[in-house]
C-alpha cells in the first residue's frame, strides 16, 4: 500500500491506497471553520494547525485501513504548489515516516494529483482525455495522454475560478468558503436577472477578475436592493463563471480532438458546471476537494526516491 499526505492548503489529509488504485482509507481534516473569521485562509495558522493534525490523522488513517506502517511499501506527498509552510510540515512527516522505516519516498506535484484522481477504483477513467482542473487556486485546461504527467493547454491569467467564487461570495456577504455558499444560494435565484462579462481570450485561456469587478459595481449600483436580489447576484454571477468554464472546455476537446472530457478539483463539485457538462467524467464528490488518496493515486506513477536520496527534498510554493 502507499500512504499518501496532503498539506498544500488548509486541509491536513493522510490516506492508503493500494497499488491497483483501491481506497482504503482517506482521512480529511478541514480547516475552513479556522479560517472563515479571516474570510480566507491565513498561511501562518494553516502551517500551525497542520502541525497539531499530521500525525492524527495519519493514525486514523492507518486504524481506518486496517493497517499498520509495517503494511506501507512507499509514502506519496505533495511537494507543491501551494502555501509554502503548510507544504513543509506534509513534507517534513512524510520524510520522517519513510527514513524510519527505510521506505522510498514519492513526491507529488498537487495539480496531478487533482488528475490522479481520476484514476482511482472503482470506475477509473482512462487517458487520453481533456482535463479541466478548476479550484480555489487553479484554473486548468489539461491535455491527459498517460498516467504520469499532462501537458497544459491553458490556464487563468489572473484569478481561479474557485478563488472568483470566493471573492463573489465575500461581496455578498456569504462568508467562507465561497464556492459552496454561492451554490446553494443560486438554487433559489435567477440566472439571467443579471448579465456579467465572460472574458473571451485568445487562445484557451481564462480571466475571472473582470467578473468579480462587474459584481462589486452591480452591489453598488443596487444599493440597498442588493440585499433582497442577492440570490439573482449569486446564480447570475455564478452563471458567468460557469459559462467561461464550458466553453472553454469544449473548444479545447474540440481543437485537441478528444472526445473524454474530465472534470477536476473542487470547482468539480458545483451543481451548474455539472449541469452544463452533462457528458463529463467527474471525479466523486469527497475526491473534488484536496485529499490524500489523490495523492496517493498520483504516487503509484511518479518517480520514487530511494531511501535515504529524499532527505534534502525541498518544497515549491508555485508551478515552473
Amino acid at each position: 500500500m502507499i500512504l499518501g499526505i496532503e498539506t498544500s492548503c488548509d486541509e491536513t489529509a493522510a490516506a492508503l491506497v493500494t497499488e491497483e488504485g483501491e481506497i482504503r482509507s482517506n482521512v480529511v481534516s478541514s480547516q475552513a471553520e479556522l479560517h472563515t473569521r479571516y474570510g480566507g485562509v491565513v498561511p501562518e495558522v494553516a502551517s500551525r494547525r497542520h502541525l497539531e493534525l499530521v500525525s492524527p490523522v495519519v493514525h486514523e488513517a492507518l486504524a481506518k485501513a486496517d493497517a499498520g506502517l509495517d503494511d506501507v511499501e512507499s509514502v506519496a506527498v505533495t511537494q507543491g504548489p501551494g502555501l509554502i509552510g503548510a507544504l513543509l510540515v506534509g513534507l517534513s512527516a512524510a520524510k520522517a515516516l519513510a527514513w524510519a522505516r527505510g521506505l522510498p519516498l514519492v513526491p507529488v506535484d498537487h495539480l496531478h494529483g487533482h488528475v490522479a484522481s481520476l484514476y482511482l477504483a472503482p470506475d477509473p477513467v482512462e487517458p487520453p482525455f481533456l482535463c479541466l482542473l478548476a479550484s480555489g487556486g487553479h484554473t486548468l485546461l489539461l491535455e491527459v495522454r498517460d498516467h504520469a504527467g499532462y501537458r497544459v493547454l491553458g490556464t487563468s491569467i489572473d484569478d481561479a475560478a474557485g478563488e472568483a467564487f470566493d471573492k463573489g461570495a465575500r461581496l455578498l456577504g456569504l462568508g467562507y468558503p465561497g464556492g459552496a455558499a454561492i451554490d446553494r444560494l443560486a438554487q433559489n435565484g435567477d440566472p439571467e436577472a443579471f448579465s456579467f462579462p465572460v472574458a473571451r481570450l485568445e487562445g484557451l485561456d481564462f480571466s475571472f477578475s473582470g467578473l468579480k469587478t462587474a459584481l462589486l459595481y452591480k452591489v453598488r449600483d443596487l444599493g440597498d436592493e442588493a440585499e433582497s436580489r442577492t440570490a439573482d447576484l449569486a446564480a447570475s454571477y455564478q452563471e458567468a463563471i460557469v459559462r467561461a468554464l464550458a466553453e472553454q472546455t469544449a473548444r479545447a476537446a474540440e481543437e485537441e480532438e478528444l472526445e473524454t472530457i474530465a472534470v477536476v478539483g473542487g470547482v468539480a463539485a458545483n451543481s451548474a458546471l455539472r449541469a452544463a457538462l452533462p457528458g463529463a467524467r467527474f471525479a466523486p464528490l469527497a475526491l473534488c476537494t484536496d485529499n490524500a488518496a489523490m495523492i496517493a493515486s498520483a504516487g503509484r506513477y511518479g518517480r520514487s526516491l530511494p531511501y535515504p536520496r529524499y532527505l534534502d527534498l525541498d518544497a515549491y510554493a508555485s508551478r515552473g
